[in-house]
């Protein structure tokens, strides 16, 4: 029993990582499925994600926009809300906005779009210190979920159930909205065939567009949880981009429930190898991948490549 009371708030915190990290790595596949770009900005939106949640939450992020302190005088929790919304729909249009820059290298040598996603994340955290500062910011969330319960001897976080919870929800409504609307048969399909679903009329532009901007959201929402947990920093961005790149090569490229397999695995082992040796709970993810891809180089449910054939 003992063990069990020393590891649980280890497994709760592996957990919520491993949920949140899922989360920011299915809106990086959805990039990389569709327009075959690896897109090394997507912790950069992240980042953005949680500052626009604290814009939303915070009177003092930017002193400077005074017309926005009426704004202030709405209770926490509405704002907190509305943080959830303004979150991906500014990070969307910021995503949109990169991909527009990214159309001229389709096509071309992949290198293009690595160093040009690469670029376009420096920016966007050069920007955010040039705003914000460097220093660590605090994102304040509502009382209700910033207290704490004990179960037995253990004192456990409201919010990181909240966070888990929101996850879940959100990672259920992306499968739902990829497996149950038109709109995701045909993002599924122009990530499978690109020049197929042009041939059948549709704008191919315009859908690379919404799944960017869908990608982005997705990373801005995965930031706003995460905020209250790592806290906000401009360089949080590199922190998320990390595990999401591990998570989709160990989950295998175009499948949706292995990159949520492999960040439940990816949290796990984080938070249980904190339990033990709090230096080696980033380095285990590398250790994992190792193991993983060393006898499955697809991942766990990538599909079989013509060489294993």
């Amino acid at each position: 029993m003992g063990l069990i009371n020393d590891l649980l708030p280890h497994l709760v915190i592996g957990l919520t990582l491993g949920l949140l990290f899922a989360l920011v790595a299915l809106g990086f596949m959805l990039i990389l499925s569709m327009m075959e770009v690896i897109n090394l900005a997507h912790g950069s939106l992240f980042a953005l994600g949680a500052y626009v949640g604290l814009v939303t939450l915070s009177k003092d992020a930017l002193p400077r926009l005074g017309w926005l302190q009426p704004f202030y005088a709405l209770p926490l929790g509405w704002r907190y809300a509305l943080a959830f919304v303004m979150a991906p729909l500014v990070v969307a249009a910021a995503g949109m906005m990169l991909e527009l820059c990214l159309r001229r290298t389709y096509g071309r040598n992949p290198l293009y779009g690595l160093l040009l996603t690469f670029g376009a994340s420096l920016v966007i955290e050069e920007a955010i210190r040039t705003g914000f500062g460097r220093a660590d910011k605090f994102l304040p969330i509502p009382g209700t979920i910033s207290s704490g319960f004990v179960v037995g001897d253990l004192l456990f976080s409201v919010y990181r159930f909240f966070a888990s919870g929101v996850a879940v929800v959100l990672i259920a409504l992306v499968w739902l909205f990829l497996e149950r609307t038109p709109y995701g048969a045909i993002i599924k399909a122009g990530a499978h065939d690109s020049e197929m679903v042009r041939a059948l009329g549709i704008n191919l532009k315009r859908l690379r567009l919404f799944v960017f901007a869908f990608g982005a959201g997705l990373a801005a929402l995965a930031g706003l949880a995460m905020a209250p947990i790592w806290g906000v920093r401009p360089h949080m961005g590199v922190d998320a981009v990390i595990p999401a790149f591990i998570i989709i090569v160990l989950g295998g490229v175009g499948s949706f429930w292995g990159p949520v397999m492999a960040g439940l695995m990816v949290g796990m082992m984080v938070g249980l190898t904190g339990a033990y040796k709090t230096d080696w709970s980033l380095f285990s993810m590398y250790l994992l991948l190792i193991a993983v891809v060393t006898f499955r180089g697809r991942g766990l449910l990538g599909k079989q490549s013509v060489l294993e054939k």
